[in-house]
């Protein structure tokens, strides 16, 4: 980690709860997962974008106001051919399977739950274990992973989807089952730290075709409710498993991506959710060799 910094808007308010983070014209997007707008952080200057309408008239959510079931908890963000921005719903709850497509005219949102539904009985699991926390582009398709959580009897997994039929859907109005094609399942165990099972909390695509995913080892019970983080870390997988980790401590990282591809590794960005409103998140600089 070669740096580390709080993420506050203009105005001095916080970044709140960032997700996800993608490259987005010039700059990078983070999503805020209790709130309708986005931050667009270019330079030293960090600018709100909606990316959502107000949900029940209101445009954050938080367990102290008893609106936390309404949030659209945008867990993971893909930058789309031309540029704009995929922000994903986790799925687990049906307020949560919603997604935004960014650019900087504005943004389309669609309802996608009978997708989430198809992705659930891919992995084999109850609609309602969905935790879809990161995604990736590689050629023609969506990578999407299911952040595992074995006290909910769920594996971290991840899922092939068709990226030209998910856009179309996108704006073409209900989407019928089986209108977006879903792929192949594979299925990763990337360890424990003190019992409590490592999952996937975002994921990138790299130029050799493997993905790089971080991960967090948090002691909850389902996928609605936060728990104490007791590790974190990055994996890079093939197809075929587990290459490499490296260990964060206990920085529980909730979005990456590339800022530089070196000759033997990576420069990364990434963002930390403080799992507190009131507190900044905060945005790393990482660099990763192999």
């Amino acid at each position: 980690m070669t740096s580390r910094a709080s993420l506050t808007f203009a105005d001095g308010s916080p970044v709140r709860a960032a997700s996800a983070i993608a490259a987005f014209a010039g700059g990078w997007l983070i999503a805020q997962d209790d709130a309708t707008h986005a931050a667009w952080w270019r330079g030293d200057s960090i600018t709100p974008v909606r990316v959502i309408e107000p949900i029940e008239g209101l445009e954050t959510f938080s367990a102290a106001a008893g609106t936390k079931h309404l949030k659209p908890d945008f867990e993971a963000a893909c930058v789309m051919p031309g540029g704009a921005v995929l922000l994903l719903g986790s799925g687990s709850s049906p307020a949560r399977t919603r997604m935004s497509l960014v650019t900087t005219a504005g943004f389309s949102v669609a309802d996608l739950r009978p997708l989430y539904e198809e992705v659930a009985a891919a992995f084999g699991i109850p609609f309602g274990r969905l935790n879809l926390e990161g995604a990736c582009l590689i050629g023609d398709r969506l990578r999407w992973f299911q952040r595992g959580n074995a006290a909910a009897g769920t594996s971290t997994a991840c899922v092939d989807v068709d990226a030209a039929a998910l856009l179309a859907a996108m704006t073409d109005g209900p989407v019928p089952r089986g209108a977006v094609p879903v792929g192949e399942v594979r299925r990763y165990d990337l360890g424990r730290v003190e019992g409590v099972t490592l999952a996937v909390t975002d994921a990138l695509a790299l130029p050799d075709g493997r993905v790089l995913v971080s991960a967090a080892a948090e002691d909850t019970p389902n996928a609605f409710d936060d728990g104490p983080v007791v590790g974190a870390a990055l994996a890079l997988l093939d197809d075929d498993g587990v290459v490499a980790t490296a260990g964060l401590g206990l920085t529980k990282v909730e979005g990456i991506a590339v800022r530089t591809v070196t000759d033997d590794g990576l420069e990364l960005v990434a963002v930390v959710d403080a799992d507190d409103p009131d507190v900044p998140s905060e945005h790393l600089a990482l660099r990763l060799w192999w």
